[in-house]
């Protein structure tokens, strides 16, 4: 269900104690581990899953895998965050984690850059797993960093444009929006005011809101956050100013900053049944392939519609692209165990069947090519738009930095600035962030 949608917070705290732990980890060299993988063992798996459908689906794939090597016992344990994952890898020991998963893409160039995870490459080229034949291109992007490969992808995230097809009616809407432009007007037709409130939102645009957040919006520009020096590129791509722009203007429109911040805390929690989509208190929502599920199983009293989300104006020809993250899997550094626990990483991200089940079961997108064709995929017709979104060229990620998720937070604090007006010139706002973005990246080198 979830891979990378961790709060402000939450992202704050993996940040801080992937930072301690650089400077902790001493596994074993880059040449792998020495154990038999055919010996009788057992390694320990560590996830983040934690509600019972996923975690019988993580249950249900690693029985397979037991059948598949019986020589291997998986001792599972769930609801790791982070932070304790993080505590974990540092103290190691046979009680710690041998495989370890994390819904944190955005963390992957600090994963890689100071050893949290173990290097992949020997026991990739061991096996001969080819991996552009095997992966699409962006999450092969996003479980890497500067060269080095310490994660492989376990099922992807793929974001669109959820709907109320009986809203849209209502409102003598056709069809779904597909310019940033035809957004605007839809929202605001679609949104309702009840004094000094809403009956109904078009669109909740405020990056406090569910799911829109920076890194979110902008794949619906071409943009790049570092330029070819590795420097921030923000205030220098006028993609950025073209977000922020339209996302204040976007604010402004729907009845400002204030207004829209008192009716969001009247939402319910983004996980449960009174989600505002699910309610009806918002007509259309940004939001990832799980959300369809989650909203039927809410039993909406309205007809869901999926689509991409909008693009830039002048962008229109680049329609079905999105924004892609994925929850990563990698190997700890002080596990003892490391070629045992590539078979197990190997299986769950490479293996087609293995692959389909565990999309089947968790209801993510697969991961792999092969599965993503596969006629096993059991799901919604509607879901294919968010298989589509997957495999489209122009579909983009965060990218990685050495101090991992910092850069987002930062440039996402000077969205809430800029939102509410208390910033007045973007670009020298913009500017200031990029120094500052700069100056993180080069103290945690």
């Amino acid at each position: 269900m979830r891979t990378s949608r961790l709060t402000t917070t939450a992202v704050a705290v993996a940040v801080a104690a992937i930072s301690v732990l650089a400077t902790a980890c001493t596994g074993q060299s880059e040449a792998g581990a020495s154990d038999d993988p055919n010996a009788k063992t057992t390694i320990n798996f560590w996830h983040g899953w934690s509600a019972p459908a996923e975690v019988k689906a993580v249950q249900d794939n690693i029985d397979r895998f037991e059948k598949a090597h019986p020589n291997i016992t998986v001792k599972v344990s769930g609801n790791i965050n982070d932070d304790k994952l993080n505590q974990a890898l540092r103290a190691g020991g046979s009680d710690g984690p041998d495989v370890v998963s994390s819904f944190t893409t955005a963390n992957v160039g600090k994963f890689c850059s100071s050893g949290a995870f173990t290097d992949l490459k020997p026991f990739i080229e061991k096996s001969k797993l080819d991996l552009e034949k095997t992966f699409p291109k962006v999450l092969l992007d996003y479980t890497q960093f500067e060269g080095k490969r310490c994660a492989l992808p376990l099922l992807t995230d793929a974001y669109g444009l959820y709907y109320n097809k009986d809203a849209f009616k209502k409102a003598g809407i056709t069809a779904p929006p597909k310019t940033m432009s035809e957004l605007a007007d839809v929202a605001k037709k679609l949104t309702v005011e009840k004094g000094d409130t809403f009956s109904q939102l078009g669109f909740m645009p405020n990056f406090h809101g569910y799911e829109t957040v920076v890194s979110h919006y902008m794949p619906s520009w071409n943009h790049a956050y570092f330029d070819e020096n590795g420097k921030s590129n923000i205030a220098k791509d006028p993609a950025f100013a073209k977000m922020f722009t339209y996302q204040k203007k976007l604010v402004d429109s729907l009845g400002g900053y204030t207004k829209l911040e008192k009716y969001r805390g009247t939402f319910g929690d983004e996980w449960g049944a009174k989600h505002p989509f699910h309610t009806g208190q918002v007509a259309m929502q940004l939001d990832g392939e799980w959300r369809l599920g989650m909203a039927e199983d809410a039993g909406v009293d309205f007809e869901i519609g999926v689509a991409p989300m909008p693009v830039a104006d002048d962008e229109a020809d680049s329609y079905g692209k999105g924004y892609l993250s994925g929850t990563i899997v990698g190997i700890a550094p002080a596990s003892k165990k490391q070629n045992a626990a590539w078979e197990l990483v190997k299986f769950m991200t490479s293996d087609t069947e293995a692959v389909v089940n565990f999309s089947n079961g968790i209801r993510n997108v697969p991961s792999t090519l092969e599965a993503l064709k596969s006629p096993g995929l059991k799901f919604d017709p509607r879901f294919k738009t968010f298989l589509d979104i997957a495999q489209h060229p122009e579909s983009s990620t965060s990218d990685g930095a050495v101090n991992g998720a910092t850069y987002q937070l930062t440039l996402q604090d000077f969205g809430y600035q800029y939102e509410k007006g208390a910033v007045k010139d973007l670009q020298a706002g913009l500017e200031k962030t990029a120094q500052q973005i700069d100056t993180d990246i080069a103290k945690a080198k």
